[in-house]
């Protein structure tokens, strides 16, 4: 499921250079998350950016939008077509995802 933010946003920005993705953008009063861009950080880190770094802790999945682990990184190979490195850790399953992330 893609990650959004909830009306509690402060608008502090903290989230939008945390994106590995670019899609976070500043909308006329919160943050928003554009869901065809967000890949809940799949593939870049084991948890979802946005939402470590938000003091008021308003990013947080849309039960609207599942999807799958496997879609997510596929979309973050989309994404990014030029980055050897993602390519290499997806093709062998051993990219970081808050789906596989323990403890």
């Amino acid at each position: 499921m893609a990650t959004y933010i909830t009306e509690d946003c402060i608008n502090c920005g903290a989230c939008e250079p945390e994106c590995p993705n670019e899609a976070i953008s500043e909308g006329e009063e919160i943050y928003l998350i554009d869901p065809e861009l967000c890949t809940e950080c799949v593939g870049f880190y084991d948890h979802e950016a946005c939402q470590a770094v938000c003091p008021v802790e308003c990013c947080i999945p849309n039960p609207d939008i599942r999807e799958t682990e496997e879609q997510l990184i596929a979309r973050a190979l989309k994404l990014h077509p030029d980055d050897g490195e993602l390519k290499e850790r997806a093709g062998g399953g051993e990219f970081p995802s808050r789906f596989r992330k323990t403890g």
